[in-house]
């Protein structure tokens, strides 16, 4: 009986926030109104210094790259232009699992920790996506096994199993503490690529109110029971959305989304086919759009193509693309090198002598990329941050 009551009270809450969910907010400010000051600050700084640049990541960069693990202070990527990336991803998939030292990408939760301060204390941002298990059947990301989204919901029959899932993301989240014991600030991208049909959140498991339902129970949770007061939250989607009103329909109110972005991956050769031009050309400006109405910060939260053999691809595709459109961050997906399960190469960032090494030191150079020495300039988790004409420094 107390369990219905919470259910019906929860879904009553959730439906009944105000019509101006989605117009645009006045003031500038995160969608915690309890959010922590770094957290305040870093916000506001993304959408001053997306005026001149955007922040280049790269996902589980410190960890491991090609032809090598945890060798400390080792980056792909800085060993390629001198300079660490602005934005470190990694990945929370496997925290819902008992005993578990490792996260999905065998990067203990241990090393991560220590990697994620590492970047924060040298300037840089953290972003944090969850590849987490099927909780219906126990299977992967991947199990799409219809009835899923609903037996976590509030009153569905594997709703407890989900809470203390999100109890074990937020001790790891409050378990990330700068120098002087402050929170650290995450940009978090729970239920990505959310229009795809290949994870059990997917659109093919759940209805947009169901998936609404989803996202804010879990905003509200982490917010309201776990106090995780540092988290920035990221709405994504795939890449194949046509319009404005497509890609918005699962979006679940302004008050609990800080950040809209997208994913796109590159397939093919970018000089026979403009396939990857085209659609993520017209996906910016969707995005754009959409940006107007909500009023939030934009991002390309996944791209990159595999193993990078076009030499020019940084400058000649990636960054025409991008153009003049305001983006926040910019992250290619991680450097695993050889997939023994794939048989094949798996990386998405020029490691040094790499075909696009050249090309991706003219990227860096650009004054519309920011790497981690530009991110430590604009104090981006002070209130009063130094924003200065021009990006320039490297």
């Amino acid at each position: 009986m107390i369990q219905k009551k919470y259910s019906r009270l929860f879904l009553i809450t959730i439906f009944c926030w105000h019509h101006h969910a989605l117009v645009a907010q006045d003031v500038f400010l995160p969608c915690d109104k309890e959010a922590t000051k770094e957290t305040n600050a870093l916000y506001s700084n993304l959408k001053k210094v997306a005026a001149k640049g955007y922040l280049f990541g790269h996902q589980d960069d410190l960890a491991y790259g090609v032809n090598w693990r945890y060798e400390k202070d080792r980056s792909d990527v800085k060993e390629v232009c001198g300079d660490y990336p602005a934005l470190y991803g990694w990945d929370l998939g496997g925290t819902e699992r008992t005993n578990n030292d490792n996260n999905i990408d065998g990067v203990p939760f241990k090393k991560m920790r220590q990697f994620i301060q590492e970047g924060y204390k040298r300037g840089g941002v953290i972003t944090l996506s969850w590849h987490f298990d099927n909780p219906l059947t126990g299977g992967g990301a991947w199990d799409t096994t219809h009835g899923t989204v609903v037996s976590v919901l509030p009153g569905g029959a594997n709703h407890e199993l989900f809470k203390g899932w999100l109890d074990k993301a937020a001790n790891f989240i409050l378990s990330l503490k700068g120098d002087n014991k402050e929170l650290i600030p995450v940009l978090f991208r729970p239920y990505h690529e959310l229009t795809g049909t290949w994870f059990w959140w997917g659109p093919n498991n759940c209805s947009p109110e169901q998936f609404k339902v989803l996202w804010r129970f879990t905003n509200y949770y982490l917010k309201e029971v776990k106090k995780c007061h540092n988290l920035l939250y990221v709405y994504n989607t795939g890449g194949d959305f046509k319009n404005k009103e497509e890609y918005l329909d699962r979006y679940p109110g302004n008050d609990v989304v800080d950040i809209i972005s997208f994913d796109t991956y590159q397939y093919g050769d970018p000089a026979k086919e403009d396939w990857f031009q085209k659609n993520t050309a017209r996906s910016l400006n969707i995005l754009d759009s959409a940006a107007t109405e909500t009023n939030k910060l934009t991002a390309i939260a996944e791209t990159g193509f595999e193993a990078i053999p076009y030499a020019t691809w940084w400058t000649e595709v990636l960054q025409k693309i991008i153009g003049s459109h305001t983006l926040s961050y910019v992250l290619v997906w991680r450097n695993h090198g050889y997939h023994e399960q794939m048989k094949k190469m798996h990386y998405y960032a020029p490691y040094k002598g790499q075909v696009s090494a050249n090309d991706f030191i003219k990227f860096y150079e650009s004054e519309k990329t920011l790497f981690e020495k530009e991110a430590a300039k604009e104090n981006l988790y002070r209130t009063t941050p130094s924003i200065s004409p021009g990006v320039g420094g490297k």
